[in-house]
């Protein structure tokens, strides 16, 4: 089976300043080949894994939140990237082992104490579906994971399996680390944001992924969104409420 990595990537670029045409945007630019979109994307991909192992070291933990910031942002572009082109299809039929997956703890627990006061910050998972609840999170599970799908595909990269790797990325984007990266950036964002505009965080009474709070808390959304499925429904249906105790 043959690789099927098509580029479409387009580029404008200002008129050449001479005559009416200056200052114009110009046509779309000559597409790039796969060779060169495989390389940037993995030097993008590469930079970010490199600068999180180095925010991570907490050589200069008050500004960790600004470059976390800066640094999945432009993993973001590399994924948009990614997304915005059509389906990679691998060469192998079945996905060549990579060996074990790197491990994540360190990198984790040291986001996890680094960020210890603001790491934990909610999220609604999919905003397409209705009545979302809000979900707990972590910004150091999100990247240590970010990083682990990176890592995958990066396995693949250097064994020469370029459009395994790409395939790979594009997937996991779809998948799994683009959300993850998009809801670490808007918790990111909000942070920055609360710090520059001097808007003191609430108190995050409660909110853990691990918590018997969190655990009550979601039980009581779920009595709350079934009383009101309750309620949509019974007109309908010709239902009356039961009373209730």
């Amino acid at each position: 089976m043959t690789s099927t990595v098509h580029v479409h990537d387009q580029a404008t670029t200002p008129g050449n300043g001479s005559g009416s045409g200056a200052g114009q945007v110009a046509g779309p630019a000559e597409p790039i080949g796969p060779d060169a979109f495989a390389v940037q994307i993995a030097d993008q991909i590469e930079s970010f894994t490199v600068a999180v192992m180095e925010v991570a070291k907490g050589g200069d933990p008050d500004a960790a939140v600004p470059h976390l910031l800066l640094q999945v942002s432009q993993l973001l572009l590399a994924g948009g990237r990614l997304g915005a082109h059509e389906d990679i299809v691998p060469e192998e039929r079945y996905e060549p082992d990579t060996g074990p997956e790197p491990d994540m703890d360190e990198l984790r627990e040291r986001l996890a104490h680094m960020l210890a006061p603001v790491d934990v910050y909610s999220e609604v998972f999919d905003p397409y579906v209705p009545r979302s609840t809000p979900v707990p999170s972590r910004i150091s599970d999100d990247i240590a994971d970010i990083v682990t799908d990176l890592r995958h595909g990066m396995a693949h990269y250097r064994a020469g399996r370029v459009s395994e790797a790409l395939w790979w990325w594009q997937f996991s984007y779809l998948s799994n680390w683009g959300p993850t990266a998009g809801a670490t950036l808007r918790a990111l964002q909000s942070l920055v944001a609360h710090v520059r505009l001097d808007t003191p965080l609430a108190e995050l009474d409660g909110l853990d992924t691990d918590s018997e709070a969190a655990e009550a808390e979601e039980g009581v959304l779920e009595r709350q969104a079934g009383r009101v499925m309750a309620a949509e429904i019974a007109a309908p249906l010709g239902l009356r409420p039961q009373p209730r105790d």
